[in-house]
Parts: C-alpha cells; structure tokens; sequence
C-alpha cells in the first residue's frame, strides 16, 4: 500500500493533494496525507487586503476539511519538526507518519537579511496571524493617536514604514494609503497627521517589471501620500525609530509602525543529521528536472521550495503562485508515474503568464502574455485580469463555494467603494424594501394564473388561436398584411361610390316624398316617416362607411424596429397605434427565433395533447410561482421561473412595455427577497444545512456558507 505525504497546506500543497487523489481516485489502496499546522489554507497573495481592512478575515481562510471533501486524502493538523530520510518517516509533536513518497511544500517566510531589530520591532506579512494582527495593529494606532495630545507622540503613532518596494511591498503601501483616509474620517484626524513611506535598496519599485510600469507604480503611490525612499538601505530598527542609509550617510527616523515585506526565504523542515539534502539560497531545495531532490528520488519538491533553473533559464524558477500550480501537476505526474509504472516522467518546463499588481482596490497594472509576448495592461484591464485569475485559481481550490465567497468579499459588500468598479456592486438597499414588489408581483402572477383557468386554459387547447391572433397582429403592422389593407381599402371606395349613387337616387326621391307631402299629409304620416328614416340610414351609413377606412389604415400601427441578427433571430419592437397616440400599452417587443418557430409548428400546434400539456404547465407556473413570492418561500428559484416564463412569452406571443416591469421585479426578487417578512428566513438555511451533508455536494463544492 503506496503512501504519499504532502508536508505543507500552502497553494502547491493543497493542488497536489487534489491532482494526487484525481489520478489515484480508482486506486484506493494508495493513501494520499497532507500535513500542515493551521486547519485552514491561506490565500497569501490576498494578505494586504485583510491588513488594510478592505475584506474580512474569513475571506483569505479556507478550511481544508473543505478542500478535501469527499476524497481520498487524509488531513493532518500537526506542526513538523523533522524528516527521517533514511527511515521515511515525518516526526511532528503529535505524531510520526510513515511515506513511500515525500512532497516537501512547505512554503516560504521572510527574511531579515541579518538587519538589528527588524525580526524584533517589525511587522512581518505573510500569514493569516501577519494579517490579522496588523489589522488590528493599524487600528490601534489610530485609536490611541486620536485620544494623544502630546503632538510628538501622535505624530509618531501616526508614521508607517513599509520595507520593501517588491511585489508585496507595493501593494501593502497602496493599500493602506487607501484605508488611511478612511481611518482619519473614522477617528477625526487630519490626513496631513500621517505619514506613509515606502522604503528599498531597489531603484524602482518592482524592478522585475517594465521601467514603464515601474513609473506608474510610483506614480500612483506618491498620488496616495505616500513616501518613495528608494536606493535607501535600512541599517537598524527599534522600538520607536527605523535607521536609513543612502551612501555613507546614516540618519534615525521616528517609527511607529514598521511593516516588513522586505523579501522571503524557503521556509524549512530540519532533516536528520545523517541525511543528505542539498540546498541553495535562501534554504531552497535542489531538484532534477523531474522535481525530485538531487539527493533522494523518493523526494519530491513542489512551489518555493524549488530550486531549479529551467532549460533554456538563467535564473531559478520565481517564488509565485504560477510555479506553484505549475509544478504540483508535474509532481503529481511523476508519482504516480512511479508507483504504477504507467506512462513516463515528465520534464518541469514552466510557461509563466505574467505578474499583476494592485495599488489599493481601485488601481493596478499588469504584465500578462505568453513567453515572449507580453502586454502591459494599465489600470482597469490589470485589476479585471487580476480578479480573474484569482477566480480560475479558486475554482482549482474549492470550485463554487469559494468563487462566490470571493465576489462577496471583492464586490457585493465591498464598502468605501475601495473596488475597481467602485461601489456599484456593493449591495447597500435593506431587504425589507423588496417586501412590497414581492407581494404585488407575486399578486399579478397568481392573477395571471387564475385568469387562464377562467378562460378555459384547463379545458381545451387554446394556443393555436393564441399564437396565430398575435402572430397576424404583428405580420399586420409589419407590413405582411398590405394586401388585405388595400383590398378593404378598394372595398371602402366601392362602397362609397354605391352609397353616391343611392344618394343621388334618394334625392329625387326626396323632392318627390316632399311635394307629396302638401297633398297627402294628413292621409300618409307614416308613409312620410319611414321615407325620412331611410334617407337618415343612408346618410348614417355614408358616414360610417367614411370613417371605417382611415381607421383601418391606422389600426396597421408603426414599426419602430424589426431587425434581422445574422439570421439567428428577428428583434422586432411596434406600436399598434400611429407614435403619437401610442401609450405605454400599446408598445410590444418580440424575439422572433426561427428555430423556436419551428419547434412550436412541428411538435406543439398540431397535437392538442402538447398544447395542453404546455397550457397546465403555464398555469401552474404562474399560480405556484404568485404563492411563493406571496409566502417569500423559494423566492430565488420562484423568481428564476418567472424570468423563464417571461422569456417563453417574448419569444411567442411578445410582450407590451407595460408587463416589462415583471421582468425587472423578478430580478430583483432573485436574491434573498424572502429572507425578510417571509418563510425563506426559517428554511433556507434548514435546507443549506442538509445540502452541505450530500456528499456529492461537498465534493463538487456546489453550495456557499
């Protein structure tokens, strides 16, 4: 029984995990343990958001219970101290475990580079506990300054170096540059009280990157207020100063915070005496190209601990999340590889995409392509890919749930509009003002319904009369029915022409009806009468006829868009009315889809069972759909329905401007609508609660907490 352990939770640790137990997932007799101190994996690049209190702490935490749901891969919570090479095992406080096969990912820390004091009197960022605490930390300092009347001491309570003008030193500057005006509104203190620097030996920030992108980095630092002290070496730090040198000058600066991101090194395991392990700088391990140990086979490296310097490179592979995704495939590859014997070990070649930068929320820049061709992509764009990288790599980790998590945290309560599309994702309107649309929507659907039951919808089949008066309506205003326009048209002048000559018969009759009369009134009074009355007919009729032929000319409407996409689809938007008399009900819009069109021709219309069929759907959508908002039980699934329907009635029957309004109460009904003053607040989390227990549910990772 093969045993695979994974010594480290970090990026490469837990996607080896997972690509492990993928290739062996028919292969139970191999076990797969990952081991690592904290029950949760941290996303280390989110760090500075956490600190500079943009997003909650949960949001970079990740339970690994989670994470290895319904696999077969065995969680350890322990804290290594040794490996025993010779005898394989791994020795931790609370345990020993044995392997046929070691992953060492055990991440990377910071480094001090040997400075005085910077171990002892900074604030190091890289772990949870790191961010936690300079949150906490950063808080406190302006809650004290803002109770300080000594100036000097506030003064000093309010100053911040960042060490380090790297990846993660500029974004923790840009971040907390963005939170610092927020703090001094929060706690009334002037901006002007705080200082921010940015401290480096580097000449630009990000030196990795394009002098150009450099440039805009620093631009958009010191637009913040903050300090750029490049080509500045730190020689010393204390309990309330930082010493600088540029050349041979020394000079001491008041510090209240020190923020140390100033780089990192390989974290490491101790090996036993007797073992042989090669390393490098920085403590990183040695590797052949297959990303095993030069010293063992059975060793395999993954992530920061690599050291190896690729064809074709000149330098080792980088310390970032990439070579960690990257190589926990070809780790995965090769052990499995060499326990089944199955295939042939593959050669690590990274192909690396780029690097993004955040400056704050708002700001970022970016340099992505492929290996010889890249962009640089300046704010807006950089901050998109930026996000959307984050979101392939945690839909690798913990699919939906995480991604959801993750556009919470990022965008829907995201508060001081501190995102790159400001705040207008944020979700800031209480939930009870939804009560009343929900009620009156749910209203309108249940009418709906019980109006098609009144009309016989559940008697005969209805929809051939249905489709066709809307179908011929709309072929009217658009011009297909000209011919019978023009022949009512020519009809109407036949009859005028008819109604002319009666009445010029109907004149002489007239005169002689009225000459009669001297003679014979008292004799025929009747007679006179009924002659008067049919002159009065004709005349009615004359007139009649008169208007019924503009009126039916006008009654063809206007047409205000009939577009033809590609020939996929018709967008077809009219009036039954002239512009002028038109009013919100007269308006219709219809997508006309031919295939659709086809369908309801072919296998609806002429079966009176499917028209039926579909009429008791309809109905009992409608009526189900009125109860559910009513009751604000189901409303998301109710509200998805209503869309649907609304969408079936568009691409039918079309729809008048004044039922539209359903549409836009039906999105905004989607989300949590029934957690207020409705029964979706007791059963919705009965129901997340037993859709979490389902194991393939926590496999799949489709729910959200």
């Amino acid at each position: 029984m093969p045993k695979i352990v994974i010594i480290g939770g970090g990026y490469a640790g837990v996607l080896t995990a997972k690509k492990l137990a993928k290739k062996f997932k028919k292969d139970p007799t191999t076990s797969i343990t990952i081991i690592d101190k904290n029950p949760f994996h941290t996303m280390l690049t989110e760090l500075h958001e956490v600190a500079a209190g943009r997003v909650e702490e949960d949001s970079i935490r990740i339970s690994f219970r989670k994470i290895f749901a319904g696999r077969n891969i065995n969680f350890v919570q322990d804290f290594i101290e040794e490996v025993d090479l010779q005898q394989k095992k791994v020795l931790g406080r609370s345990g020993t475990y044995d392997y046929d096969y070691l992953v060492m990912a055990v991440g990377s820390r910071p480094t001090y580079f040997g400075i005085p004091g910077a171990k002892e009197y900074t604030f190091p960022l890289w772990s949870y506990e790191d961010a936690v605490r300079l949150r906490e930390h950063i808080l406190d300092r302006f809650r004290r300054a803002a109770a300080e009347t000594n100036q000097q001491e506030r003064s000093r309570l309010l100053t911040f170096h960042i060490v380090g003008a790297g990846l993660t030193g500029v974004e923790m500057a840009g971040e907390l540059a963005e939170y610092v005006p927020i703090l001094c509104e929060r706690f009334e203190i002037d901006r002007k009280e705080v200082s921010l620097f940015n401290v480096d030996l580097v000449p630009r920030p990000v030196p990795t990157l394009p002098e150009k992108l450099s440039v805009k980095i620093q631009r958009r630092l010191e637009k913040m207020g903050v300090r750029m002290l490049l080509n500045t070496k730190v020689v010393a730090i204390g309990p309330d100063y930082i010493d600088l040198s540029t050349g041979e000058q020394v000079s001491r600066q008041t510090a209240g915070t020190v923020i140390w991101v100033a780089g990192i090194e390989s974290a490491h395991v101790d090996f036993k005496p007797e073992d042989t392990v090669t390393t490098a700088a920085r403590g990183r391990l040695d590797t052949d190209k297959y990303l095993r140990s030069v010293d063992d086979e059975r060793l395999y490296v993954a992530g920061d601990n690599i050291n190896y310097i690729p064809a074709g490179a000149s330098e080792p592979v980088p310390q970032m999340v990439e070579n960690c995704e990257q190589s926990s495939a070809i780790v995965a590859h090769n052990i499995y590889v060499s326990i089944t014997g199955k295939g042939q070990l593959k050669e690590y070649k990274p192909s690396f995409h780029g690097v993004m930068i955040c400056i704050g929320g708002r700001y970022g820049v970016a340099r992505v392509g492929l290996p010889g061709f890249m962009v640089n992509l300046p704010s807006f764009p950089a901050m998109f890919t930026k996000h959307f990288i984050n979101i392939v790599y945690f839909a690798q980790v913990l699919g939906w749930n995480k991604i959801f998590s993750y556009l919470k945290h990022e965008f829907f309560t995201i508060r001081n509009k501190r995102s790159f599309v400001g705040g207008h994702l944020s979700n800031r309107t209480p939930s009870f003002l939804l009560v009343p649309i929900r009620l009156w929507l749910g209203g309108v659907w249940l009418f709906e319904g019980v109006m098609k039951i009144v009309g016989g919808w559940l008697r005969s089949p209805k929809l051939t009369g249905f489709f066709g008066g809307a179908n011929a309506w709309y072929d009217m205003i658009l011009g297909k029915a000209t011919d019978g326009v023009n022949s009512a048209t020519t009809a109407a002048a036949a009859l005028n022409d008819a109604v002319s000559a009666a009445t010029e018969v109907a004149a002489p009759v007239a005169d002689a009806v009225a000459a009669a009369t001297n003679t014979i009134t008292s004799a025929a009074p009747d007679a006179v009468a009924a002659a008067t009355e049919a002159v009065s007919a004709v005349a009615d009729a004359v007139a009649s006829a008169t208007q019924a032929v503009p009126q039916a000319v006008a009654s063809v409407g206007t047409v205000l868009m009939n577009w033809n996409i590609f020939g996929l689809f018709k967008m077809i938007f009219v009036s039954g009315k002239s512009l002028v008399q038109s009013t919100l009900a007269d308006f219709a819009f219809k997508l006309d889809i031919p295939i659709l069109n086809w369908f309801i021709n072919t296998f609806v219309l002429p079966y009176d069972w499917m028209q039926m069929a579909m009429q008791i759907f309809v109905v009992a959508a409608e009526i189900l759909i009125g109860l559910a908002l009513i009751a604000g039980l189901f409303t998301t699934p109710a509200s998805a329905l209503a869309l649907v329907l609304l969408f079936m009635f568009m691409t039918t029957t079309g729809l008048y401007l004044s039922t539209f309004w359903m549409f836009f109460a039906a999105i905004a009904l989607l989300w949590g609508a029934g957690s207020i003053f409705g029964l979706d607040y007791y059963v919705t989390p009965l129901l997340k609660k037993l859709w979490k227990r389902l194991g393939f549910v926590r496999r799949l990772y489709i729910y959200h907490d």
